[in-house]
């Protein structure tokens, strides 16, 4: 290992606690890194990982135990004084303005004491071309790629005299180009003498990067390991503690009668930072799952919004969408839903659930066409019952059914989200990024649920960035690439390097047969 494993830890957790109502999220959790080192930290959803991030960063305050920095104890305040002791953090969020250009991003971010945005454009260039990681600072964000906009918020971090670098989730939106670049940056940090704490759920990622691993599971340290001592399977069962179905292989099927069609569907966006369709064709098939493959800001948000009936279009159009051959492009989502249809949005507080209602509430939302109400009663009973069986049938760790949505990790809301659309036993399941951010035991859960799901009949839909999942799950492939769709290949008759090429643009539309 190349960091100094001689020289005062950088930073010490020492007994780490803390309490949420009905959830114990940090369990005297021990924790240390030094300073060059690139320490992982895994866990399961609902593990404690974020909470203890947000302690590290001064964002939440811890209810015992005590921070060392470099030796000394600390009390962390608030993330001004983080930053000021050269802690950066990378949300899973980007916090990004996209009418504003990078230089006043950053400048927004640093703070008035920075200096201008004119004057911080030098110093944004000089340190994103050191680090490999070159950013024109007058270019407005929206005008970015994804990884790019990353650039900007690891940069932002880069600006300061960094000595601890928090990274949740860096690569759950990068392709395989952009996160290798990414590793190479990391590297020549920690190299400087900069710790990194690296969260991710891409196990390989963390074998290919990490120098040592600390494991969370229920909120207590688990152990300790050296990942490239460790298989994948290893790590899985240090986080999960049982390996069901993280390796399955599913058969792969032929679909039967088409249930959904998209048929040469062109559609302007007005929004100047969107994507607009163009001759888009698809077919999925009851009994099968068909996956699109894409990178972030393609047209995936704008093809489930059609899809879904967030949009609609006019009634000369309403043939380009046809459910079971009756048409739906213009009708709206409860219409829809009423013809079988279900929806995982990619968004989950705020579209895919509310916030601050209650999980029974939540399954309400869209479950109230299995008779929850009556002659426009709601029957509170059916309600606690469909909530309580989702949370039960899913193993979403939460107090009870009363507790509010924002207060769950995001892989046990995706897994409420996922389980309250799929028992409604839809004819017809569009899901995006149904395992983001998700643990490796949730992921294969929810992996089987979407098996069984069309082992039953029905016809998924499936739009993700990870193309390991795609190629998992998936019976038919493509990929979408400014608005414009391939056409579906086999799984198993297709690579994920041609699949690549894909995303990347290289495949002639789909013509009629």
């Amino acid at each position: 290992m190349s960091f100094d494993t001689a020289s005062t830890p950088r930073l010490q957790m020492r007994g780490i606690t803390k309490r949420y109502p009905g959830t114990l999220a940090n369990d005297r959790v021990e924790l240390s890194i030094q300073p060059g080192e690139i320490r992982a930290l895994l866990g399961e959803n609902g593990a404690g990982k974020s909470t203890l991030m947000k302690i590290i960063y001064g964002v939440t305050q811890p209810d015992e135990g005590e921070i060392i920095w470099h030796g000394e104890p600390l009390k962390m305040r608030d993330p001004a004084q983080a930053r000021g002791l050269g802690i950066g953090m990378v949300f899973q969020h980007f916090s990004l303005f996209e009418t504003l250009s990078v230089a006043e991003n950053i400048a927004l971010a640093m703070g008035a004491a920075a200096g201008t945005p004119k004057q911080l454009e030098p110093r944004i260039r000089e340190v994103s071309q050191r680090y490999g990681m070159a950013l024109e600072p007058h270019r407005l964000v929206h005008s970015l790629s994804i990884g790019e906009r990353q650039r900007v918020e690891i940069v932002r971090c880069l600006m300061q005299d960094i000595k601890l670098l928090i990274l949740d989730e860096p690569t759950s939106v990068l392709t395989p180009q952009e996160a290798d670049e990414l590793f190479v940056t990391l590297r020549h940090l920690a190299a400087e003498g900069c710790s990194i704490l690296f969260i991710s759920h891409k196990l390989g990622e963390v074998r290919a990067l990490c120098q040592s691993a600390t494991v969370l599971r229920g909120g207590k340290v688990s152990g300790h390991c050296v990942p490239t001592e460790c298989s994948d399977m290893d790590l899985a069962r240090l986080m999960v503690g049982a390996a069901e179905g993280l390796e399955a292989s599913y058969p792969k099927v032929h679909g039967g009668l088409t249930r959904l069609r998209v048929d040469d569907l062109n559609w302007h966006n007005a929004d100047p930072f969107g994507t607009s369709l163009a001759q888009c064709r698809l077919e999925v098939r009851s009994g099968e799952i068909v996956g699109i493959a894409g990178v972030a800001g393609n047209g995936q948000d704008e093809l489930l919004a059609l899809l879904s009936g967030e949009v609609r279009l006019p009634s000369t159009e309403r043939e380009r969408i046809t459910l079971d051959n009756q048409p739906v492009a213009n009708l709206y989502p409860d219409a829809r839903r009423q013809l079988g249809l279900t929806f995982v949005p990619a968004e989950r507080l705020g579209h895919g659930a509310v916030p601050d209602m209650s999980l029974a509430d939540n399954a309400l939302l869209t479950g109230f066409q299995m008779g929850l109400t009556r002659a426009g009663m709601i029957n509170h009973g059916k309600v606690m019952a469909f909530a309580d069986k989702i949370i039960a049938d899913y193993a979403v760790k939460t107090p009870d059914a009363h507790t509010t949505a924002r207060s769950l990790s995001g892989g046990n809301l995706q897994k409420f989200i996922l389980g309250r659309e799929i028992l409604q036993q839809p004819k017809l399941l569009v899901a995006a990024h149904p395992t983001w951010g998700v643990d490796v035991g949730a992921a294969a859960a929810i992996h089987r649920s979407l098996i069984a799901l069309r082992d039953a009949g029905a016809a998924i839909l499936v739009i993700s960035e990870d193309l390991d999942e795609l190629f998992q799950i998936s019976d038919r492939i493509g990929a979408l690439c400014s608005g414009r769709l391939s056409p579906l290949a086999e799984t198993a008759q297709t690579t994920p390097v041609e699949v690549g090429r894909w995303m990347a643009g290289e495949f002639e539309p789909v013509t009629h047969a």
